[in-house]
């Protein structure tokens, strides 16, 4: 187990859990769900395979300085902000080159930093199978089993329906379906979603990139040792340079020996608005499915989401299905169905150019 590595994915900003995710408060580093943040439960639940000092973290400048304050027990050194937003393959591929200079027989674990795992022993149960296979020179990829006909994720296609946990052969990645297409999938029963959790020998993906994205990769190869004094200036000149592109299109839809892990029922959710938040939290609901967070005074008010600012009194009358958060600075008010849409108001303010609220 020595020479297995973890890298998590931290780099997002969050924009749809606007007003509580900003950019230096990002939604990886909030606590939606007890009193561990999401990233701090990413770390959690692989502890029975990676210990902390086998963690590796990519962010940005703004959260880097908040993700070093709430996992003390990753070496700093190890928590990277990257100079430039450059997608994921760029990303993976530098941490890959980092990984490969220190540990030539390094296999690398890549996993998203603000998703939750209801069940954290069945996870781990598919993680170490993807290592070994990883370990065996194949590329591979962690497909969850679909609960509905999810039109906003990926998926990943089988030959056949994989039994829980087993290795199986990917015969092609989907993009984003419309929905008569993700129902199709979702009868067929061989079409997973793809949770962005991928593993690989860091030598593999390293020769993937130089055969698919060799522009990226030479840049990334050119880099010094990352024990050199000169590699935080020559990252900075070198990365703003490489391709901005997702390791889904740069590498995994290209690759020959790409497998995947299926994964039965682990409480897998991407937690992707602030109604997914509400949908994870049934047993915080009150007898009319609110949930509150803070005080509330409710009256005649069911199925909404209440987050309220410290010392404030939220009071409701008459209304459903709504999510309300409150902040200092700025109070949302919206529909639950629409909650995917927060993101949008995001870009009308980033256009407005007030820095202030973001």
């Amino acid at each position: 187990m020595s020479h297995l590595y973890g890298l998590i994915l931290a780099g997002g900003r969050g924009t749809r859990f606007w007003p509580r995710s900003r950019r230096a408060q990002a939604k990886q580093v909030l606590k939606f769900f007890g009193d561990r943040s999401l990233i701090q439960q990413t770390v959690d639940r692989l502890a029975p395979v990676l210990p902390p000092e086998r963690i590796w973290i990519l962010t940005n400048d703004h959260l880097r300085a908040e993700i070093v304050k709430q996992l003390p027990e990753v070496p700093q050194r190890q928590i990277l902000a990257e100079p430039a937003q450059r997608n994921t393959a760029p990303a993976i591929g530098l941490a890959a080159h980092i990984l490969q200079l220190i540990d030539p027989e390094a296999v690398m674990g890549v996993f998203p930093a603000d998703h939750v795992i209801g069940k954290p022993r069945d996870y781990i149960k598919l993680v170490r199978p993807a290592f070994k296979a990883a370990k065996e020179g194949k590329i591979v990829v962690l497909g969850i089993g679909p609960r509905w006909a999810e039109t906003g994720y990926g998926y990943i296609e089988f030959p056949e329906a994989p039994g829980a946990g087993r290795e199986a052969p990917v015969r092609s990645f989907r993009e984003k379906p419309d929905a008569a297409t993700a129902a199709e999938f979702l009868k067929a029963g061989n079409f997973y979603w793809n949770a962005g959790m991928f593993f690989w020998k860091t030598s593999v993906l390293l020769d993937a990139l130089r055969r698919f994205l060799p522009e990226t990769a030479a840049l990334i190869a050119g880099l010094p040792a990352f024990s050199s004094r000169q590699f935080g200036t020559k990252l900075a000149q070198v990365f703003p340079r490489c391709e901005n592109i997702s390791i889904d299109y740069a590498v995994l839809e290209k690759a020959a020996n790409v497998v995947g892990i299926a994964a039965g029922d682990i409480g897998w959710n991407d937690v992707g608005s602030w109604n997914a938040v509400y949908e994870l939290q049934q047993q915080q609901r009150d007898a009319q499915g609110n949930v509150v967070r803070g005080d509330a005074l409710i009256e005649d008010s069911g199925g909404n989401y209440i987050d309220g600012a410290k010392n404030k009194l939220i009071a409701l009358l008459g209304v459903h299905n709504l999510i309300v958060v409150d902040t200092p600075d700025a109070l949302l008010i919206a529909d639950r169905g629409r909650a995917q849409q927060v993101g949008d108001l995001v870009k009308r303010l980033e256009k407005q150019k007030r820095d202030y609220l973001l």
